[in-house]
């Protein structure tokens, strides 16, 4: 009797690890799942770039530098780890918003209609860009709370599950890319 009892235990505690266990696997995936979709429009807005400088390098070409800090941002941004991916991405943005604002500048600029179509264009970009940092954010943060609750936490330990990093950018570079004509 005392066997099968133990037998019973053994094969809860299993099955509690099991579902546990694929519980992670979930949160895992549905994380990796936000991280693609996030990529998808930050490579969006990494192919935009290289239109939305050369229409600008035709009225404002002695604006050498602030052209350099963007196609250098944009370098940095395609590689590295979630943190150095978050820094480089918040310095294009930066970046991006100085080329922006050359418009203020340049009214030429300004009127050209395939400026306007590009810089709405890179504003809905944004947009989506920020939505899907919070969607990868919000997964990053299901998985490492239930990584760190008991009795969750157990299994994360066995299955050596490790902590997402968060997407985050400085506060500094928290500003949106502001379009306005």
């Amino acid at each position: 009797m005392f066997l099968v009892s133990l037998g019973v235990v053994l094969l809860i505690i299993l099955v509690w690890f099991v579902i546990t266990y694929n519980k992670f696997v979930s949160l895992k995936a549905k994380v990796d799942e936000a991280f693609s979709s996030m990529d998808v429009f930050l490579k969006k807005r990494y192919d935009l770039i290289p239109n939305l400088v050369s229409t600008v390098k035709g009225y404002a070409s002695h604006e050498k530098t602030t052209f350099q800090k963007v196609v250098e941002a944009r370098g940095n941004a395609l590689n590295g780890n979630i943190q150095e991916r978050a820094k480089a991405e918040g310095e294009l943005s930066n970046a991006l918003s100085k080329l922006l604002m050359l418009k203020e500048s340049y009214p030429a600029l300004k009127a050209d209609l395939q400026f306007k179509q590009l810089s709405e264009e890179l504003t809905n970009i944004e947009g989506e860009i920020e939505k899907s940092r919070r969607y990868y954010n919000g997964s990053a943060r299901q998985l490492n709370e239930y990584a760190r609750k008991i009795p969750s936490c157990i299994v994360a330990s066995l299955a050596r599950v490790k902590e997402i990093e968060y997407f985050t950018i400085k506060e500094e570079e928290r500003e949106n890319v502001k379009v306005e004509f």
